[in-house]
C-alpha cells in the first residue's frame, strides 16, 4: 500500500512522537530530564519503515510551550491521536509501527530510573497510550 504524506501530516507525526519524549522529560523534573529526553530521541532515531523515514528529521519549527506539562500536552495529545488516525486510514501496519516507535521511546524516557518509573511518569505513560489508542 502506498502512503503519501503532506509535510503537515510528516510536521503532524514528528510533533507526535517527540513531543511524546518531551512530555516524558517534563514530568520527569524529580528525576534526569535530560536523560530522558536523550535516551527517548535515540530510541525515535533508531525506527524503521515509513515512520523512521518521518521522525529521521526533527520538528525544528515545532514549538512547545515548556512552562507548563498541561500546555505541551494539550498540543502533544491530539498530535498523537491524529498521527494514528492519518497512518491508519492510509497504511494499518505503519500505524501499529508508530505506535511502537512512540511507545518503545517512552518506555526509553521513563528507563533513566532503572526500575519502576515513578507515579507521575506512569501517569504520563497512561495518557500518552491513550491518545495512540483514541484513533
Amino acid at each position: 500500500m502506498s502512503v503519501t504524506l503532506t509535510d503537515q501530516d510528516k510536521f503532524t507525526l514528528r510533533t507526535a512522537a517527540y513531543g511524546a519524549v518531551t512530555l516524558m522529560s517534563a514530568a520527569d523534573i524529580a528525576g534526569k530530564p535530560h536523560k530522558a529526553a536523550t535516551d527517548g530521541s535515540i530510541a525515535l532515531s533508531s525506527a524503521t519503515g515509513l515512520v523512521g523515514h518521518v521522525l529521521a528529521e526533527y520538528p525544528k519549527d515545532m514549538k512547545l510551550d515548556n512552562k507548563s506539562v498541561a500546555t505541551i500536552a494539550d498540543n502533544v495529545l491530539p498530535a498523537l491521536t491524529a498521527g494514528m488516525s492519518l497512518l491508519k486510514q492510509q497504511d494499518p501496519a505503519e500505524a501499529d509501527n508508530f505506535r511502537s516507535t512512540v511507545l518503545v521511546a517512552v518506555e526509553a524516557a521513563a528507563r533513566t530510573h532503572q526500575g519502576q518509573p515513578s507515579p507521575t511518569l506512569a501517569d504520563m505513560i497512561r495518557k500518552i497510550t491513550a491518545a495512540l489508542d483514541a484513533a
